[in-house]
């Protein structure tokens, strides 16, 4: 079957987002999806921002259903496609918006462009000496292959089949974090713990309970590793690779990408962003490996503190406190772990404790059985996807 090959701008209507400026930006205020906001194949949604849109703006810088939102500078060419999941939603100039012709499934383009990143056919489309950007006019050239249409939809029916079970996994992990954090609130915040009602408040917290400062209850760990000492294919955790407002690190690259030292943890340690940490990137590793210098590596002094380490790092209200008290450095704020480990924890009895931490834990496994179960779904769709996109096999 033979496939046609076209330059982008022949086959899609592409442009960038609208400039934040708030002297000039006038009428409505709307959410808008910025850099951070794109992952590979989904949005994070979560504190989406707000800017003034003209009505004449609305269809220039909007989205709808099935447009591809891609990154311009950071990663340049990751993107996601955009399902509607908040109305009125729009793009800030960090983003290209492309919106493919009738000649182009948009699930396919996707696939397409996520070939294109595994294969590192963007790089050489990058400008920029330090932080990389894929500007409109090179994007425009990118060219894309593609067979009949209902061959196209064939191809992303199979695909789409691996990224639906994904979705299903990250929706039941949603809902675990949640449940976490919900055990969090009622036993630790509010102090409805099992048998709260018959208990006396003493110094402010429960009887039986005392009133820790952090360090008392974890460390951070400053072991030192160079990539080439480890395998090549030793797991690598990046700020890039933590997403925001979750607990589980459930992506990472390896240690043949890195070319500098970075910090050792281990699996059941905590890793916390401490760059700009209002941008709340903090979770457990599921497994051994290196972490940016970026990130604070946190081990708890005992294993019953382990659950009760990570929901309380993890909380709103102790990135909220971090960010409010971290350090100006040469180039951006920083978290300050000698800060943070001041920062107080009511620590229930041992008996309470154990139960608390049986719980946590329960979900952390579970949360790791479907995270590891996701990276299978990807790594057999990403085996397929090249010998589908390229034509190699017939869908």
């Amino acid at each position: 079957m033979k496939w046609t090959t076209k330059p982008l701008a022949e086959v899609a209507e592409f442009r960038l987002g609208k400039m934040l400026d708030d002297k000039k930006n006038k009428g409505e205020p709307l959410p808008y999806l910025a850099n951070i906001n794109v992952r590979w194949g989904e949005c994070d949604l979560e504190n989406l921002r707000e800017m003034r849109f003209a009505h004449d703006e609305m269809d220039r810088y909007g989205l709808k259903y099935g447009d591809i939102v891609m990154c311009e500078g950071g990663e340049p060419g990751r993107c996601a496609i955009w399902k509607e999941s908040v109305p009125g939603m729009m793009i800030q100039k960090a983003l290209h918006r492309i919106r493919p012709h009738d000649c182009l499934d948009h699930r396919f383009l996707f696939y397409s462009f996520l070939h294109k990143g595994m294969i590192g056919n963007f790089a050489p489309l990058f400008t920029g000496a330090t932080i990389k950007h894929l500007p409109r006019e090179k994007l425009a050239k990118v060219e894309i292959a593609f067979p009949r249409l209902d061959v196209q939809r064939r191809i992303a029916d199979i695909l789409s089949a691996y990224d639906d079970l994904i979705e299903n996994n990250r929706r039941r992990m949603a809902l675990l974090e949640d449940a976490a954090r919900q055990l969090y609130r009622e036993w630790v915040v509010r102090l409805r713990f099992p048998g709260h009602e018959h208990t006396r408040i003493v110094d402010g917290v429960p009887e039986g309970w005392v009133r820790k400062v952090l360090g008392e209850l974890c460390e951070d760990i400053r072991e030192s590793v160079l990539p080439e000492t480890l395998e090549p294919n030793t797991p690598y955790i990046g700020l890039e690779h933590m997403p925001r407002r979750s607990i589980s690190l459930s992506e990472w690259g390896t240690a043949e990408q890195v070319i500098s030292s970075k910090h050792r943890f281990r699996e059941g340690e905590i890793l916390f962003g401490k760059i700009r940490p209002y941008f709340h990137k903090v979770g457990i590793a599921f497994v051994d490996g290196m972490a940016s210098s970026d990130a604070i590596v946190i081990r708890a002094l005992r294993p019953q503190f382990r659950g009760l380490v990570l929901m309380t790092v993890s909380s709103d209200s102790f990135v909220a406190v971090t960010a409010q008290t971290m350090r100006e450095g040469s180039k951006m704020p920083r978290a300050d772990w000698k800060t943070m480990k001041q920062y107080l924890v009511p620590v229930p009895p041992d008996g309470l404790l154990c139960n608390y931490e049986s719980t946590i834990q329960s979900i952390v496994e579970q949360l790791k059985t479907l995270a590891f179960a996701s990276k299978k779904l990807r790594a057999a769709r990403d085996l397929l996807l090249p010998r589908l996109i390229s034509g190699e096999v017939t869908a």
